[in-house]
């Protein structure tokens, strides 16, 4: 059942006389030195790849993009050859039945296979309300269910699950967890998307989840920084605001994300939210402050930032999706999601293709970003070969036991 919203049993004791992040040593204090941009070992073959690479290559990997349709279009084949995206975002209308899905995605790839890097084939496969896989898959219950569990071990398996899932299609990337605390009852977007209404309890459950999803060889991208829990305002609509201070954020919505960044998560999303008291002039996704300083200097994350779609309202009403992509770059963003329309991707592509010409943005700048990009794609052994169609028969008994054995928890 989903959590209420003053938190249940399991995660009121769970909570009780937890110490804050600063005395955890999960958030670094303000002045804490610079961590290093990148994880990436000196010479590596990320390295190399990198140096073979002309700047429209190197942005092309800076693209997330979708397409229409459940085939692959002559625009989508376009995107591919001539743009050289680095991924592809699969959502609900891009997927009718399995062997289609699958067909999808095998396409998708043999496209791509005389490129630099293999591809990025991501979706959002959290469970619950927001599940892409088609009926041939067995339902996956959504995070409140199972964080009102209080079980740890529980959300560790649904990663597990959730990543053979995807994996078994094609899949390489899944936007979850969602690290978000569902802390505002009036929050139209999260709610029971969320494990809970404490920040140990989403801690816990999402740190086992995307370290689930990981040990069965697909990137987990846990989402949405600096935290969408409190919000009463859909970001696909409009930009929300958070006023809350520096504190009250390191108290609460910052736990699970400095968590994961302790536990060496791969990947973040960041959200289309104004901080006000963080930065009065830019959301965060195209904060400099908050990606840069925050979440790269002071919590040290080392991995990839991607960016919610670039497409949403909270982006569009306000920015022209040119000023925004260039933005974001600035700001510290790896990879930008530009989740609809092949005219924005092409807008976004030039937009930044300019803006290194011009000197906006240095090529060095898009080389830190890149060289982060394909060293993950390195890490979890990425390729563009195609998959069969699979049998789910031992995978869908796998999901159902374990879904009923939540209800004895």
């Amino acid at each position: 059942m989903p959590p209420a919203s003053a938190g249940t049993a399991a995660e009121a004791t769970a909570d009780a006389g937890a110490p804050s992040p600063a005395a955890t040593g999960l958030l670094p204090p303000a002045n804490a030195p610079a961590a290093s941009s990148s994880p990436v070992p000196a010479s590596s073959p990320a390295e190399a790849e990198l140096a073979a690479m002309t700047l429209e290559q190197k942005i092309g990997q800076m693209l997330l993009a979708g397409i229409d349709g459940t085939e692959l279009d002559k625009e989508a084949r376009s995107m591919i050859a001539d743009d050289q995206v680095g991924g592809i975002i699969l959502y609900a209308d891009n997927i009718s039945n399995l062997q289609g899905m699958v067909s999808l995605i095998n396409e998708l790839k043999s496209s791509n296979r005389d490129h630099p890097a293999p591809l990025w084939i991501s979706v959002d496969q959290e469970g619950g309300k927001v599940s892409r896989l088609p009926k041939e898959y067995a339902a996956f219950p959504e995070s409140g269910t199972v964080g009102s569990t209080g079980d740890s071990e529980a959300a560790g398996t649904m990663g597990r699950l959730l990543a053979k899932a995807v994996k078994s299609a094609g899949f390489n990337m899944n936007f979850a967890p969602v690290l978000d605390i569902a802390s505002n009852p009036d929050n139209p977007i999260i709610g029971t998307r969320s494990f809970g209404s404490t920040a140990q309890l989403v801690a816990a459950m999402g740190i086992a989840e995307m370290k689930g999803i990981a040990a069965e060889g697909v990137v987990p991208v846990v989402k949405h920084f600096p935290g969408h829990g409190d919000t009463s305002v859909d970001s696909h609509l409009e930009l929300p605001v958070v006023d809350k201070s520096r504190e009250e954020l390191a108290e609460l919505e910052w736990r699970p994300f400095a968590a994961a960044v302790e536990e060496q998560a791969d990947a973040v999303m960041i959200a289309h939210i104004l901080f006000p008291q963080l930065d009065p002039d830019r959301p965060a996704s195209l904060s400099e402050r908050i990606i840069s300083d925050l979440l790269r200097r002071e919590m040290g994350f080392q991995g990839v930032v991607i960016t919610d779609d670039l497409t949403m309202g909270a982006i569009t009403k306000n920015y022209t999706l040119a000023a925004a992509a260039v933005d974001t770059v600035l700001a510290g963003s790896d990879i930008l999601l530009v989740a609809h329309e092949y005219d924005n991707e092409r807008a976004v592509r030039e937009a930044l293709l300019n803006a290194v010409k011009n000197g906006t943005i240095t090529e060095e700048r898009i080389d830190e970003s890149v060289l982060r990009i394909l060293a993950l794609k390195n890490k979890y052994n990425l390729s563009d070969d195609s998959v069969p169609v699979p049998d789910l028969t031992a995978l869908n008994r796998e999901i159902k036991a374990w879904r009923s054995s939540l209800n004895s928890k």
